[in-house]
């Protein structure tokens, strides 16, 4: 079993604006803890945190400053942001075997399959997606504390 555990934005997010399915990203982020495991993302993780946190700002649904310090929260996690050689090509080459329409999503899943580790997200299209093909990648929502 790998020490490593890749994530992406929408979990971290869950993290630090309260949306369904907070509870469980809580207690799975405490379990990692437990387990000494390692969450790692690839180098768009911060990217898309403040992409969606100015988001939610500029829709109103967080004021401000809530999402100033959603960002600093959020971004205080401690997930190694891993860059191997060849990320590129492989985010290119996941999305291109999954027929996905663009990359972003790719990425995590290519630094998954390069460390050998479980994947999540709470996105529940990109898991319904992939779930056959890739059996490593893990649905929030379907997380059993």
């Amino acid at each position: 079993m790998s020490l490593w555990v890749c994530v992406d934005a929408s979990v971290l997010l869950k993290l630090v604006v309260a949306e369904p399915d907070s509870d469980l990203a809580d207690a799975l982020w405490r379990s990692w803890i437990r387990e000494r495991k390692l969450p790692v993302a690839p180098p768009l993780l911060p990217f898309e945190i403040t992409s969606v946190l100015r988001k939610h700002v500029y829709r109103g649904t967080l004021h401000l400053e809530e999402g100033r310090e959603a960002l600093t929260k959020a971004l205080s996690f401690d997930v190694m942001i891993v860059r191997p050689p060849r990320l590129h090509r492989a985010a290119w080459d996941m999305a291109t075997r999954l027929n996905l329409p663009a990359a972003y999503d790719a990425y995590y899943l290519a630094l998954a399959e390069m460390l050998g580790c479980e994947f999540w997200t709470a996105d529940k299209k990109l898991c319904n997606t992939v779930k056959d093909s890739l059996p490593w990648v893990k649905f929030l929502g379907e997380y059993q504390p």
